[in-house]
């Protein structure tokens, strides 16, 4: 078995997919608003949730006035939420590196209703001994205090951290701070299995 390693794993696009155009048409369905006004100021909404700066409450508030949905609370968060599909090949992946004894830890751009739907949702989550989430310490990928942050309070070394996210200024912050980085593309999932065996790790 290879010695442990540990690893920063990004949520979206490597762990779970997601698709906001699907519950964009859920929420036009059931909006009093035009179309083009749909998310009109939601980004910025949406980005004060995830940095923290709004409680769940006060966002599905905020958001459902913002789009003019005229369901309850309650079916805004379905609707929120319904919008992942996992990854089988990176939650299989999880699950084998989990179980050669390497310890798991998240890094993502996230929000509370996002990542309680997630961990109830899909097993692979319990596999991660924790993470560092944008709504909890105020800051977004790619700026760089978030990763020191996540290098602080989980206890990592960055030069002995393996890192895997889809984005290309997510790589590059995580590169100017020492983490050995992967860009997950998941029409390409073989080059993560050959990058892990070329860093002495093999899921055979």
């Amino acid at each position: 078995m290879p010695s442990s390693r540990s690893f920063l794993f990004d949520i979206g696009n490597v762990i779970c997919s997601f698709d906001f155009t699907a519950m964009s048409s859920r929420l036009l369905a059931r909006s009093n608003n035009p179309e083009a006004a749909l998310f009109t100021g939601f980004a910025s909404i949406k980005d004060a949730y995830e940095t923290g700066h709004s409680e769940d409450r006060e966002f599905v508030s905020a958001a459902i006035k913002s789009t003019g949905f005229t369901g309850s609370p309650k079916e805004f968060i379905r609707i929120w939420c319904e919008i992942f599909t996992e990854n089988t090949k990176i939650t299989g992946l999880i699950k084998a590196l989990a179980q050669q004894g390497h310890e798991l830890y998240l890094l993502s751009n996230t929000n509370g209703l996002h990542l309680d739907y997630l961990q109830r949702k899909f097993p692979a989550f319990s596999y991660f001994s924790g993470g560092i989430y944008s709504h909890k310490v105020g800051i977004l990928k790619p700026h760089e205090q978030i990763y020191r942050v996540a290098l602080e309070q989980l206890s990592l070394n960055a030069e002995e951290t393996l890192y895997i996210d889809d984005l290309p200024d997510n790589i590059q912050t995580g590169r100017l701070l020492g983490l050995t980085c992967h860009r997950y593309l998941p029409h390409r999932h073989d080059d993560l299995i050959k990058w892990l065996a070329a860093a002495g790790i093999s899921l055979c």
